[in-house]
């Protein structure tokens, strides 16, 4: 009776971060960009920046670029650099909130939101930033190319614009990328956590059993396809990164006069310019991370010797 009433609740325990962990997520995220990634990255850069094409029209706009390689502007290096990075520092980051958010008192739920929310942050500030600026100026200054100079290369666009602008100017449209990965991660893990309790309700596995890979897919899928709820933040970073000339666009872009910006021309619909596919990437991600996990979780314990515990 003694030793019952002495147990308390568990220890709270920071977290390891494995290298395994960071292995299999870096590996993922790199198979996830080089496949359909990219090329839906690009459709989708492309609808937000030319925001009167339709779907077809951005597919034949990426295809007069260079043909199949038109979709794939921007995948070497920027988009390596931010796969093989990003899952680092969100593991990094997101293991220390947690812990610290919990250590206040925050349940499971609120916890792991918490930590996804600071991941994206440190994310969008530690690489995505300048990643996403530099994939943007290669997807949109096809414009130059138009006029009949042939456009620059990846790491003179990178040298002409830090000489010009400084780390301000390959970090243009940083606070827009903050802003959607911290909206990003946390609609998403509190929208597949809801998804998955539905599907535990029906499938009457409400007692901890585990989900099957396609219940799993399902509920990742859904959570991912409807975080885009957040396509107006996009559309803005695109926006404030893009290299496509307009002369009535604003000097000194903020995220609030790009907004107005946006919606003086496009109205409602300009900034959901792009979602299709962005769910499309919504839904390829999971496949990836949730369908290929477990194969990919095996590789990696095979070559690290190391058990991989992390979630995907």
């Amino acid at each position: 009776m003694a030793d019952a009433l002495a147990v308390g609740p568990p220890k709270l325990e920071k977290k390891p971060v494995k290298f395994s962990n960071l292995l299999l997520g870096a590996g993922l995220n790199m198979f996830e960009v080089t496949t359909l990634g990219q090329p839906l990255e690009v459709v989708k850069t492309t609808m937000a920046a030319n925001r009167g094409d339709s779907f077809a029209g951005a597919l034949s706009r990426v295809w007069s670029r260079g043909g199949v390689l038109g979709y794939y502007q921007g995948l070497i290096p920027w988009a390596w650099i931010e796969a093989s990075t990003k899952g680092a520092v969100l593991l990094f980051v997101a293991s220390e909130a947690e812990y610290y958010a919990k250590s206040f008192g925050a349940n499971d739920f609120v916890g792991g939101i918490t930590g996804g929310m600071a991941g994206g942050v440190a994310q969008a500030y530690a690489t995505m930033g300048f990643c996403t600026c530099m994939k943007t100026v290669e997807i949109t200054q096809h414009k130059i190319a138009q006029a009949g100079v042939k456009p620059p290369s990846t790491w003179a666009t990178f040298m002409d614009i830090y000489r010009k602008e400084g780390i301000r100017g390959i970090n243009k449209g940083v606070n827009a990328v903050a802003i959607r990965q911290t909206t990003n991660w946390g609609s998403r893990f509190g929208l597949s956590r809801l998804a998955e309790s539905g599907i535990r309700r029906v499938t009457g596995k409400e007692d901890g059993q585990k989900l099957g890979s396609m219940e799993k897919i399902l509920a990742s899928g859904l959570g991912g396809g409807l975080s885009a709820w957040n396509q107006p933040i996009e559309v803005i970073r695109v926006e404030m990164q893009s290299k496509t000339a307009d002369p009535n666009r604003p000097k000194n872009l903020t995220v609030g006069k790009t907004l107005n910006y946006i919606y003086s021309n496009n109205g409602l619909k300009g900034l959901y310019r792009g979602v299709t596919p962005r769910i499309g990437l919504g839904i390829w991600q999971t496949i990836c991370m949730v369908a290929l996990g477990d194969m990919a979780k095996d590789a990696v314990e095979k070559l690290t010797g190391d058990k991989v515990t992390a979630k995907h």
